[in-house]
């Protein structure tokens, strides 16, 4: 089976160093490029969310095929070769197959059994397909991870009560209060993440939220929806000042908030306590707000004793499927290997009827 997987992810990486490879491997088009102008790879796919940066190969020669895909990320990650030996793993044939599985399933998230990995899978095959980067076998592959994902949804309960990071963001942030019932939040950013962790806020009893986004239309379209209010993006340094929580979600290439700007929110509000959850990648708060006293910070890799305490509780069901998976490899092996025989049979059929 010639196909490897290289990758790095929450478990094996720190944010610091994964934004490093998402920032680049954000520009679609020039990393297919990239990808599909070596000889050594006959087909490309890659997977980029806030919390893991993969890149899969269908190869000619294993060798090449490595020396490729680390060079990419080796070049085109800004990481040094320490950081790399440190931080990627490396899967060929049925472990990378396995691999994929276990992803688009959500066994391997941060948060097991969150549903939002397997619409990312999706749109990563997409982009794949656009780009035409993909195959027979990779357009069979990723189709088998979809019936996958979906079988074990449906024979476990990994998905139970399912969570995401923007729900766990909203549990740190009970946790820290206690009660949410009459805290004011502030919002930055429009998209999924957002709109998850305002739904989730208003079944905490959250009852004033404020929107902001570069796009004012799309914050207007939230409030509409939450019953909150919107505010124009050039007035979010004043905003700071009014509220008690902060949860930032954008897709900037850069810092939103900086330390600058939550100094001078605590002196106008005489320094009562400001907490900042950053669920963004890459990072939308300066991590030197952390230094400021009055404010406290956290980001995704602070969610994990969050995370852990769900993990513990689904163990059980990734047992379960576990055994699904394996089940499945051992299918798409199978159906792999029958493709090594085509040729000979047909070859045999037309000489009989010769």
């Amino acid at each position: 089976m010639n196909i490897i997987l290289i990758g790095m992810n929450h478990k094996t990486a720190p944010v610091e160093i994964r934004e490093k490879l998402y920032i680049v491997c954000s520009d679609e088009k020039e990393t297919f490029r990239k990808l599909k102008g070596n000889p050594a790879i006959r087909e490309a796919f890659y997977l980029v969310t806030c919390n893991r940066v993969e890149v899969m190969a269908n190869f000619d020669n294993s060798g090449a095929a490595l020396e490729a895909l680390n060079t990419f990320i080796f070049s085109h990650g800004n990481l040094t070769s320490e950081e790399m030996g440190r931080c990627l793993y490396t899967y060929y044939g049925d472990d990378a197959v396995r691999h994929l599985f276990r992803v688009a399933s959500s066994i391997d998230s941060m948060v097991m059994g969150e549903p939002q990995i397997l619409g990312q899978v999706k749109d990563a095959y997409r982009r794949c397909v656009e780009n035409k980067a993909s195959g027979v076998i990779f357009n069979r592959l990723l189709h088998h991870a979809f019936r996958v994902a979906k079988r074990v949804r449906t024979e476990t309960g990994i998905a139970s009560n399912a969570v995401s990071i923007s729900f766990t963001a909203v549990q740190l942030a009970k946790k820290i209060f206690g009660n949410l019932s009459g805290k004011s939040i502030l919002l930055v950013g429009a998209g999924e993440m957002a709109e998850l962790a305002a739904r989730h806020l208003m079944n905490n009893g959250v009852n004033k939220i404020i929107f902001v986004n570069r796009t004012y239309s799309q914050a207007l379209r939230l409030a509409d929806e939450f019953n909150g209010s919107a505010c124009d993006f050039d007035l979010l340094g004043e905003k700071l000042q009014e509220v008690d929580i902060v949860i930032s979600s954008t897709g900037a290439p850069g810092y939103v908030i900086g330390a600058d700007m939550i100094a001078a929110a605590l002196k106008r509000r005489k320094n009562r306590l400001i907490f900042l959850i950053d669920i963004a990648m890459p990072r939308d708060i300066d991590p030197a707000v952390d230094k400021i006293d009055n404010a406290y910070l956290y980001n995704i890799d602070n969610l994990q004793d969050i995370v852990d305490n769900n993990v513990r509780e689904r163990i059980k069901q990734a047992e379960k499927a576990e055994v699904i998976i394996a089940d499945e490899v051992m299918k798409f092996s199978k159906w792999l290997n029958s493709l090594e025989v085509v040729p000979t049979i047909v070859a045999l059929r037309s000489k009989i009827d010769t």
